[in-house]
């Protein structure tokens, strides 16, 4: 178990936190959160080893296997050796017993001397037990596996790393590290270069490790599914959470959970203060009254220092830098914003994009959703008019003025160049008109924070720059590549309320589904070549792709880009005509209609017989699956509560209190054991009857 106390790190003359206690025992799953800058990379790097704290202690096992992704992981996986030998390089210390395995072997059959012969089977036996206990049969297999999940095909196992792009050469090292299975997991950012369905994937991955995690991440969806605790690194210090459990965490999400704790107890910190204050304010009323009348000098001076002693009660400032996104207001396009027909566009031999159709109308905001590598990029560049389409025709709209923020706009920038400075040179001419330092100020640079230089920002600060940068000018179609990678939650609402509040017309490739759900009133999915509409929210798109699994597609298709990026599986999404018929999308209103249901008054009937029956054949099951998992979750709370106590060295000078501890803990593991396996049991028989009756009216 890793535990710090009294932790703190200070860069010059700024104290970036202080006081920081922390423990990570096994088994426990961190989310660590908080504002571009707060220091939160800082930490990781105190926990995992690679920065000492300036004050306080870090305990670390000597024997503890630590596994770290730190954002610039992509050298760390160099252009040498294929995908699946860096992978396998993970599970080192499993495939280190091969090799001994191989060489008792030798040795056995070359050795006559029976002593020693016996005691080479001895030490065979041994190693093959631990070896077969670690996997080690099945881990060529698992990092098939892994790799697959992360979004590789098959073919790319043996691959060179060195036609990989960055985002795949972070896949390759996150596989790599899942595969080694550590004691701790550390990870900075691990979703930013994923995309949706794989960061799915990872979730329920990272729920099944064995170990302990610890990660940054400013994806709601991400912690909810992930974490059991949240530690907030703010107003110079980290303050941690539990977030597993609860009425809250169950009905709206453990970062929902975060949020209402927190204000509970910045609410108990400001009342505390209050009386606190009540009563200092009285004292030193008394003081003042009576400081020179001889007959109170023995109170006065009791009181005086009484009132020296009192350690005063302070609120933590959680106001952040955010990015107050402010658009000026750009000139009113055509109807029509933008219109693809017939689009082609190729890598190589392979067709990313291939006769696509679609019209963006004024006003929309539409997010593009889809495999890596489906050409989500190559679309939005057309569109920018950075790319040239091989076949097809691309038309902007009647005054329509373009603005592309794109994934890597962080990375063009100069980083000798003070912010202020760097901003400057994207207003040109205009400089003299607008007053930088205003408009930096709205985007969480005021006052000094505008003087530092760029390279002495945090990566979501760089991002933020980046940003404003491009925004500086009005206009009324803005293409957003990943605008959120490296931004804080309180910059991404910020920048959530500004979409929604943008006059314009918005395409946005995102993978947080948080943004998604907020945003967009359409989506575009990309893949296989196509790209299909969906008339609605992200909602929608989710609960009509729950209710029909296939309406994500067509098989999958490998494909392999000649731009460094490996095959992924992209659905074959259908025509993708962009308004399809009578209505906006080809799998709206137009197209496919609405799900082929809805037709005439024989269909309608029976669509509600299909759903009656599916209500009365499944209400019970569903009913009993809610309580099971409500059962859970209280139980695992239990389990988690014992199991910070037991982790507590104080706990053991009373050895009745352990006794029962430990007692009490091996019946909630058994209790929370049993009850998954009846979840088990019940989700299964509900999946059962729900495919029973879609074969009744299929």
């Amino acid at each position: 178990m890793i535990s710090l106390s009294g932790v703190g790190v200070s860069f010059g003359a700024r104290t970036l936190f202080s006081d920081v206690s922390l423990r990570f025992p096994p088994g426990r799953r961190v989310a660590l959160v908080g504002g571009n800058g707060a220091g939160k990379t800082t930490l990781l790097n105190v926990v995992v080893g690679n920065r000492e704290p300036d004050q306080g202690t870090v305990s670390r096992p000597k024997d503890l296997r630590i596994g770290w992704l730190p954002q610039d992981v992509v050298d760390a996986v160099g252009e040498s050796g294929t995908v699946l030998g860096h992978v396998l390089e993970g599970a080192g210390h499993i495939l280190q017993f091969e090799t001994e395995l191989r060489e008792l072997e030798r040795r056995i059959e070359h050795t006559t001397d029976e002593a020693e012969q016996e005691r080479f089977l001895g030490r065979y036996a041994h190693v093959q037990d631990r070896f077969t206990q670690l996997g080690g049969y099945e881990v060529e297999a698992e990092a098939h596996r892994v790799l697959a999940g992360l979004g590789f095909a098959p073919q790319d196992a043996d691959r060179s790393t060195g036609e990989l792009s960055g985002g795949w050469r972070v896949r390759v090292a996150l596989a790599r590290l899942l595969l080694s299975k550590p004691d701790l997991l550390v990870l900075d950012e691990p979703t930013n270069h994923l995309d949706l369905d794989t960061i799915a994937w990872l979730e329920q991955t990272l729920a099944d490790l064995p170990g302990g995690l610890l990660f940054v991440s400013h994806d709601r969806d991400f912690i909810d599914a992930v974490a059991d605790r949240i530690v907030e690194v703010a107003a110079g210090t980290a303050t941690e959470y539990t977030v597993r459990g609860g009425t809250t965490a169950a009905e709206q999400g453990g970062f929902a959970s975060f949020v209402a704790q927190r204000e509970e107890r910045l609410a108990q910190l400001r009342a505390a203060k209050s009386q606190q204050d009540r009563q200092l304010a009285q004292a030193e009323r008394f003081i003042e009254r009576f400081r020179y009348k001889a007959s109170k000098a023995r109170q006065v001076q009791s009181r005086i220092k009484a009132v020296d002693r009192v350690e005063r009660i302070d609120i933590p400032d959680h106001r952040q830098l955010v990015a107050r996104f402010a658009f000026p207001e750009p000139q009113r396009s055509g109807r029509v914003v933008a219109e693809l027909s017939g689009v082609r566009m190729s890598y190589g031999d392979t067709a990313v994009l291939d006769g696509v159709d679609l019209v963006i109308e004024r006003g929309r905001k539409v997010a593009m959703t889809g495999p890596n590598g489906a050409g989500k990029t190559t679309l939005l560049r057309l569109l920018a008019g950075s790319l040239s389409a091989d076949a097809g025709e691309i038309t902007l709209g009647h005054n329509v003025d373009v603005a592309v923020v794109d994934q890597h706009q962080a990375e063009v920038l100069d980083l000798d160049r003070t912010v202020v400075e760097e901003f400057r040179t994207a207003l040109g001419e205009r400089h003299r008109q607008v007053n930088a330092r205003t408009m930096l100020g709205a985007f969480g640079f005021p006052g000094d924070l505008a003087d530092r230089r760029v390279g002495e920002l945090s990566g979501g600060e760089r991002t933020r720059l980046g940003l404003a940068k491009v925004m500086a000018s009005p206009v009324n179609l803005l293409l957003l590549d990943e605008p959120t990678n490296h931004l804080d939650l309180a910059s991404r609402d910020v920048l959530e309320d500004a979409l929604l509040a943008y006059p314009g017309t918005v395409l946005l490739i995102t993978h947080d589904r948080h943004v998604i759900r907020g945003v967009a009133d359409a989506i575009v999915e990309v893949g296989g070549g196509r790209a299909r509409w969906f008339d609605g929210t992200f909602e929608e798109l989710q609960s009509r792709r729950a209710a029909n699994p296939g309406a994500r597609g067509g098989a999958p298709t490998s494909r392999r880009p000649a731009d460094g990026r490996p095959a992924g599986t992209s659905p074959a999404a259908g025509s993708g005509n962009g308004r399809g018929g009578n209505g906006r999308g080809g799998e709206g209103r137009g197209g496919e209609g609405r799900g082929g249901e809805g037709r005439g008054p024989v269909d309608k009937r029976r669509a509600a017989e299909r759903r009656n029956a599916r209500h009365q054949a499944t209400k019970d099951l569903k009913r009993e699956v809610a309580r099971v998992e409500k059962e859970l979750a209280r139980v695992e709370a239990r389990v988690a509560e014992l199991t910070r106590e037991l982790a507590d060295p104080d706990v053991y000078a009373d050895g009745n209190r352990v006794k029962g501890l430990v007692a009490e803990h091996g019946q909630a593991k058994d209790r929370a054991s049993d009850l998954m396996t009846a979840w088990e049991d019940a989700q299964t028989r509900l999946e059962q009857a729900e495919a029973e009756i879609e074969d009744r009216f299929a």
